[in-house]
């Protein structure tokens, strides 16, 4: 199990520095946004690392609800955004298929928790992402990641499905839009800040 800091005045903070940097991960399965969430955030030009998908990836990646997808994560993806005077997120961004698991535990170390995508469409994929979470005691958040022309789902519905925790939040919202994505994280900062004390 990885142990990550706390969320308090001093995590993070060099001697004179006014702000605390806080890393937290963007995780998800396959497909379900979070390049697009990272990019549609992040206050700097974010580093991705997509490629184009090649046949061989074809026969590894389910497609399946995804139609149209040409790139895929490979390493990682990255972004900041600046929260408040005092709080700077840093954002990490996971590639979702299970042959990038092991690149998890580095990505993990250090964080203070997660933010996990989900595709209401696909909920299974998420069981595997949600157990690596929790394998290495990050607190975490859910937001559903709302597609065009899927229906929004019921929250309680969503966290039977999941298995969830009663304090765990479930937030919906759309990786395209900024306001959407910037109120998923402030309600997982919020989770943070809670469990800390």
């Amino acid at each position: 199990m990885v142990s990550g800091p706390s969320l308090d005045e001093q995590a993070y903070v060099r001697e004179g520095a006014t702000q605390t940097a806080v890393k937290i991960l963007v995780v998800g399965h396959f497909a379900v946004g979070k390049t697009t969430f990272i990019g549609a955030i992040s206050e700097i030009e974010p580093l991705t690392t997509e490629e184009t998908m090649t046949r061989a990836a074809e026969s590894v990646d389910d497609l399946k609800g995804v139609q149209g997808k040409t790139t895929t994560t490979v390493a990682m993806d990255f972004g900041r955004l600046t929260i408040s005077d005092r709080v700077v997120l840093y954002l990490f961004g996971t590639p979702g298929q299970q042959r990038f698991v092991q690149m998890w535990e580095d990505m993990a170390r250090g964080a203070l928790g997660a933010l996990v995508l989900v595709d209401p469409d696909r909920l299974a994929d998420s069981f595997a992402v949600i157990d690596l979470i929790e394998q290495y005691g990050l607190d975490y958040a859910i937001a559903v990641n709302h597609f065009d022309g899927v229906p929004l789902r019921d929250e309680m519905a969503l966290r039977d499905a999941l298995d969830l925790l009663d304090d765990t939040p479930v937030v919906t919202c759309d990786a395209r839009d900024e306001r959407s994505s910037a109120d998923a994280l402030i309600t997982l900062v919020r989770h943070l800040q809670d469990r800390a004390h």
